[in-house]
């Protein structure tokens, strides 16, 4: 694949970070997006993956905002050329049962994990379909697939990128997009690490291969989705959960 330019949201994060680096080892300019509150820590990330050999490229964007991402698609366009691969990684957790959950951990979850996933690949998406060319990925969860308690909001919000994810690959797949899904299980990251170490010991127990996930099991999936050989494969959901959850 020729070189690309390639946004992805939630970039700074655990998964993203290594989604970025996957992307980069394939060629492509990559754009990592970050909350505009977190303008030092992005700079500091910027600054660690470049003297890791990785020039990547960062922008502020609150993707929960339909406004804000307009912008930040616009900066890109500016700088870089149009968005060719499509990454949105951004997500939150605010768990609480159902009759503890306030309206607003409601909406901030939604609004993270589901409205952005609108919010970003509305403002790309008709470029893709001018040049011919597109990848998205959205990341969702196993949560999406089998429920969690305690996490009706993110758990609804994931699944709900599987029903935009369907509907908008069959809207685009002639004009040479594709638009997919990976839902990861458990993996290691500061989201995952922040659980109680005894609720993270059953986790495990649950799983399969007997361990939780690297950040790179989800980072190879997505950058094989993005790949010319993944360019048959449309609408589909790739599990990377070690079995946790099988259908």
């Amino acid at each position: 694949m020729s070189k690309k330019v390639a946004l992805v949201t939630g970039g700074t994060g655990g998964i993203g970070t290594e989604v970025c680096k996957e992307l980069y080892d394939q060629g492509h300019i990559v754009i990592a997006c970050y909350l505009p509150v977190e303008e030092q820590q992005a700079y500091q990330w910027q600054k660690s993956l470049s003297e890791q050999g990785y020039e990547l490229n960062i922008e502020p964007c609150d993707v929960a905002s339909y406004e804000s991402s307009g912008k930040l698609v616009e900066s890109i366009n500016q700088k870089y050329g149009t968005v060719d691969i499509l990454v949105n990684a951004a997500g939150i957790t605010n768990d609480k049962t159902l009759s503890k959950m306030e309206p607003e951990q409601w909406k901030s979850v939604l609004s993270t994990n589901l409205d952005s996933i609108f919010n970003v690949t509305k403002h790309v998406i008709d470029q893709m379909k001018d040049t011919g060319f597109g990848r998205i990925v959205s990341v969702s969860s196993v949560n999406g697939q089998k429920g969690q308690f305690g996490q009706t909001n993110y758990s609804a919000a994931k699944a709900g990128i599987y029903g935009f994810s369907k509907v908008l690959a069959q809207e685009v797949a002639r004009k040479g997009i594709t638009v997919n899904t990976v839902s990861p299980g458990y993996i290691k990251t500061n989201m995952t690490d922040a659980i109680p170490e005894e609720i993270r010991n059953s986790i495990v127990e649950q799983i399969p291969v007997g361990r939780m996930g690297e950040p790179t099991d989800i980072a190879k999936a997505i950058g094989f989705l993005c790949s010319e050989n993944a360019a048959y494969i449309t609408g589909a959901n790739i599990h990377v959960n070690g079995g946790m959850h099988m259908c």
